[in-house]
C-alpha cells in the first residue's frame, strides 16, 4: 500500500523538519495532497505551481540553458524545480512535478510521460537508490528522481502523479 500524505506529515514533523512543493503537472494537487491533512501546517510551507516554462526558470530558479536544452520535460528540470522549491521555499524538503497530462504529445513527449523528484537535506535519513530512479547527491542536499509512463486520461495521469511523489518522498525521508 503507497505512502500517505499524513504519514509523510507525521515522520518529518517528528523531526522538526518541513516540506514544500514545485508542481507544473499536478497544477496544484501534490499541494492539495498535503493541506488536506489536519495539522498540515506545522510541516508544509508552502508550494508553487509553474505551470509555465518561464515560470519554471523565474520563480522556481531551473537554469535557463537547461530548458532551452531539455525542455520542461526531463528528469534534470524535475530534480532542478525540487532544489528550487527547497532552497525558495526555506524547507528541508522539496517535491517537484512535471509532464505531460495529454491528451496529445507536448513538444515531441508523450502524454503520460512524467517525472517526479524529491530534494532533502544532505544528511537525509535516506535508503538505497531503487531500480528506475535517478540520484544526484551533493553536499548541498539530495535529489532523487523516478520517470512514470502513465496510461489513461488527464486526471488519471496527474493523480498517480501526485501519489508517485508522495511515495518517492516516504523512500528518501
Amino acid at each position: 500500500m503507497p505512502a500517505t500524505a499524513a504519514e509523510v506529515l507525521r515522520r518529518l514533523g517528528g523531526r522538526g523538519e518541513t516540506l514544500a512543493v514545485v508542481e507544473s503537472l499536478t497544477g496544484g494537487l501534490l499541494a492539495a495532497e498535503f493541506v488536506a491533512v489536519p495539522g498540515a501546517s506545522t510541516v508544509f510551507r508552502g508550494g508553487l505551481v509553474v505551470y509555465a516554462t518561464d515560470l519554471k526558470r523565474s520563480l522556481a530558479g531551473v537554469p535557463a540553458e537547461l530548458l532551452a536544452a531539455r525542455g520542461p520535460v526531463d528528469p534534470a528540470v524535475a530534480a532542478a524545480l525540487a532544489r528550487g522549491g527547497r532552497r525558495r521555499c526555506g524547507a528541508d524538503w522539496a517535491l517537484a512535478t512535471t509532464g505531460v497530462a495529454g491528451p496529445g504529445a507536448q513538444d515531441g513527449v508523450a502524454a503520460g510521460t512524467a517525472y517526479v523528484a524529491v530534494a532533502g537535506p544532505p544528511v537525509a535519513l535516506a535508503g538505497p537508490v531503487a531500480a528506475g530512479e535517478r540520484a544526484d547527491l551533493r553536499g548541498d542536499g539530495q535529489v532523487w528522481t523516478r520517470e512514470l509512463r502513465i496510461s489513461g486520461d488527464r486526471a488519471t495521469v496527474r493523480a498517480a502523479a501526485v501519489t508517485a511523489a508522495v511515495a518517492l518522498l516516504a523512500a528518501h525521508c
